[in-house]
């Protein structure tokens, strides 16, 4: 095997530390990176469609979600990943037949399910409420993997309540993703912890949380568009080497500022962190997403072929 760059091996030993080793066929550890099982040749990144870019039409219901797969499928998408508040009767867990409907129309258009998320909140400082957001995680778990989603995307939770501190919280958050963590392993599913400027604002705060769990089950879900303080690009790359999935978005926030992103620096960040899978995309904002979509797939392909 081909040594990595003194820069890249110092570098994730230094963000993987504490962080759950593979073992070799050798009994050498292997770093548990999205690059770790990464052959010399990386296969393509394959893109995914995120659905909340159809938020709209979806909530108002001018839409329904086999319309949205279709049109996906379409546009030449290799997946979705249909957010769990999409379903019947969210947070409730969707009946069966539904759940296995949804999966059958993503199989006969040709597309798989790279993932699905939910809305949670593990900062709240009452404890019964917490286990009700743990149990909230649990369920949708299950759905994942009826669906056949390989990840589930979850949240921190908004910020530190009145009364509490930074690291108190953290703890809670900690040992919530962590029960939550050992429930995914036994269905299969991999839980991916989204970034979204609320309790979680940097790549270091990402990292600390995955230390703390330390489980195989538990990686990043990289949001490209939820750092706002700073250089967004340097906290992308400090989390790519272990990101399980994506949110790629047309803006994002440098040093407060929202503008553009530069999708040529987000592919090469991509190809550069050795990772394989699904990279889902995202458009927010006003206007119409069978418009908006497509052109920003296009945008977002040609910068991966260009890297």
């Amino acid at each position: 095997m081909s040594q990595l760059p003194a820069t890249r091996r110092s570098f994730l030993k230094t963000v993987t530390a504490g962080i759950p080793l593979a073992v070799t066929s050798t009994g050498a550890p292997a770093i548990a990176t999205s690059a770790g099982l990464a052959p010399k040749k990386p296969l393509p990144v394959r893109l995914s469609c995120n659905l909340y870019s159809f938020n709209e039409p979806l909530v108002n219901k001018t839409m329904t979600l086999e319309e949205v797969l279709r049109f996906c499928a379409e546009t030449g998408f290799a997946a979705v990943d249909p957010t769990g508040y999409y379903f019947p009767d969210y947070p409730a867990t969707p009946d069966d037949s539904y759940t296995y409907l949804i999966k059958r129309t993503a199989f006969r258009l040709g597309l798989d399910v790279s993932g699905t998320g939910v809305r949670n909140d593990f900062t709240l400082p009452d404890v019964t409420r917490r286990k009700a957001e743990i149990e909230l995680v649990r369920q949708w778990i299950g759905v994942a993997a009826k669906l056949g989603a390989p990840v589930l995307r979850i949240f921190a939770g908004k910020n530190v309540p009145a009364g509490h501190t930074r690291d108190e919280v953290t703890t809670w958050v900690a040992d919530a993703i962590g029960e939550c963590a050992t429930y995914a392993a036994k269905q299969g599913v991999m839980l991916v912890l989204q970034n979204h400027a609320d309790f979680i604002e940097t790549a270091d705060q990402v990292l600390d949380l995955l230390k703390r769990v330390n489980s195989p089950w538990l990686a990043p879900n990289l949001d490209v568009g939820s750092f706002k303080i700073g250089d967004p690009y340097a906290e992308i790359a400090k989390l790519a080497p272990l990101a399980a999935t994506w949110q790629v978005k047309e803006n994002l926030f440098v040093n407060g500022q929202e503008q553009a992103t530069d999708l040529g620096k987000i592919a090469q960040i991509v190809r550069n962190s050795g990772y394989r899978g699904y990279l889902p995309i995202e458009t927010l904002g006003k206007g119409d997403p069978r418009q908006k979509v497509p052109a920003f797939f296009d945008k977002v392909h040609q910068a991966l072929n260009a890297a």
